[in-house]
């Protein structure tokens, strides 16, 4: 049996893994480099050792340094979290060769379903449905075109060990098809040492649905029902949501099935997800599989009821799964929100410093899974993400109007944030009418993007009407003035008017 537990990252997913072990009564170690020393999840810890310096190729991405820590620190198992080294097939292995349990799957999954060539191949083996495209590497620009020809425009080319968005590149004309292909072969190998890539059709507006996973040593595999992922920015996932309103009974119960398929077809081990795209028709592709926890997994324990990582943990001691599919009943409605250190105005970019001041939201239905604190200094060596914000309801409705207030009451200065630009997307129409998919973000840019200012005169037809009637009412600025003044006049208003409601 498991009794210590060292967790390979970092941050709030390394605080969440810990409370878990601390329920179940397991010892938590901690890893930190060198801009961590003060990061919450080593203070959280029963124990904490330094693998080197900040940089995360020198530290967290350490196979060598991260087993001599699980050896001096004694623990029988390591969780990798995700990011990192959460699904590389040679920290898996090195694992097993070193007597250490690997708190996921084996090294060969992770290699067939890591490589998104390999993981077409075998759902097309296994029946599940995949986008139409290639089935192996495109090795020339000639056999680049005569698939594009079969497929037809748009395709996207991908790079096979891809992720968040690297290496993928749209390409709609056929005057791009060469320089797309060469400039996602070089970004592929810059960013994962791997330059293989392949085509796929593009879906035009889909729905980015995953499927939560569970696999036991047993051979039992169930599902977890779905999350609707198709806030993205960049390719990156910014808000997702259990049930998705695009779903319906019938689909449901068939993209499930298929998400057992796949995870039965490599004989999974673990919690990961199966990832879909769906479009305007309810047709559903399989698009990839993530093979360990996700970033979103919170919205899953809230409306399912289960402890994600205790199941991980469970399913290593050898157990089998806690419950069978018939047990799995969604209950509720829930989001998450990814908090993030950037700049949504400036082209989201990253905005690392020191946390004056923080108010996390509280009260009924309200989770936050976080790891900064006042004084911390956020480093700029790692993601930005802050905190997951994750609400809970008994509808979608409730659900949002919980989320706004939770939004409004979270409180950070000192950097700039992503909880604004949240507020906006609980605000627009699309998203509160569940009509929204992958295009989201762009196609409600002008909306989400405004300034605060013209943003809340826009929202609000009402402050518009009394700004017309304020105009007509001054009698010393005659029309021309007033227009040449009118973007100055505007911003007063809306000050005056804001300062009104407070």
């Amino acid at each position: 049996m498991i009794k210590k537990v060292l967790i390979a990252n970092r941050g709030e997913i390394a605080v969440r893994v810990m409370r878990s072990c601390r329920e179940m009564g397991i010892i938590s170690v901690a890893v930190f480099s060198e801009a961590d020393r003060a990061s919450l999840h080593v203070r959280y810890a029963d124990e904490a050792y330094f693998i080197g310096p900040s940089p995360s190729n020198e530290s967290y991405l350490c196979i060598d340094k991260i087993i001599d820590a699980a050896k001096k620190s004694s623990a029988g198992a390591i969780h990798p979290g995700y990011g990192f080294l959460s699904e590389n097939a040679e920290f898996s292995k090195r694992c097993k060769k070193e007597g250490i349990i690997f708190i996921g799957p084996s090294a060969d999954v992770i290699s067939v379903m890591g490589d998104k060539i390999s993981a077409r191949q075998t759902m097309i083996n296994s029946g599940v449905p995949v986008v139409p495209g290639t089935k192996e590497n495109i090795t020339s620009e000639k056999k680049l075109l005569s698939v594009v020809k079969e497929i037809g425009l748009p395709v996207m080319i991908k790079a096979s060990a891809g992720g968040g968005g690297k290496g993928m590149r749209l390409v709609k004309n056929e005057k791009d098809i060469i320089s797309s292909l060469r400039a996602a072969k070089s970004e592929a190998k810059a960013a994962f040492g791997n330059d293989d890539v392949y085509i796929e059709k593009y879906i035009e507006s889909p729905h980015h649905i995953e499927f939560q996973i569970l696999g036991d040593t047993h051979g039992n595999v169930i599902h977890l029902c779905e999350r609707e992922c198709s806030v993205q920015r960049r390719h990156q996932k910014v808000v997702e949501e259990t049930p998705s309103p695009l779903m319906t009974p019938e689909l449901r119960e068939n993209m499930g099935k298929d998400a057992v398929s796949a995870a039965k077809a490599v004989k999974y081990v673990g919690a990961g997800t199966i990832e879909f795209l769906v479009d305007d028709k309810l047709n559903y592709y399989f698009l990839e599989m993530n093979t360990r926890l996700q970033v979103e997994h919170p919205i899953t324990e809230r409306v399912i009821g289960i402890d994600l990582v205790k199941e991980q943990i469970n399913i290593a001691n050898g157990k089998k799964l806690s419950r069978k599919q018939n047990d799995i009943h969604q209950n509720g409605h829930a989001f998450e929100c990814r908090i993030y250190a950037e700049d949504p105005e400036n082209n989201f970019m990253p905005s690392p410093g020191l946390i004056k001041h923080i108010r996390e939201p509280l009260g009924l239905g309200v989770r936050t899974d976080g790891y900064v604190y006042e004084g911390y200094n956020i480093p700029l060596f790692y993601d930005p993400l802050i905190s997951k914000l994750i609400v809970w309801a008994k509808t979608r409705e409730e659900s949002i109007a919980r989320m706004k207030r939770a939004l409004h009451e979270y409180k950070i200065t000192g950097v700039k944030t992503s909880i604004k630009f949240l507020k906006k997307i609980f605000e627009t129409p699309d998203f509160v009418k569940g009509k929204y998919d992958t295009h989201f973000i762009q196609n409600n840019d002008e909306f989400l993007f405004l300034g605060d200012d013209c943003n809340q005169t826009c929202r609000d037809m009402a402050i518009i009407t009394a700004y017309m009637d304020y105009l007509n009412k001054i009698n010393e600025i005659n029309i021309e003035h007033a227009s040449v003044n009118k973007n100055e006049k505007w911003k007063n208003y809306g000050r005056r008017k804001n300062l009104q409601r407070l």
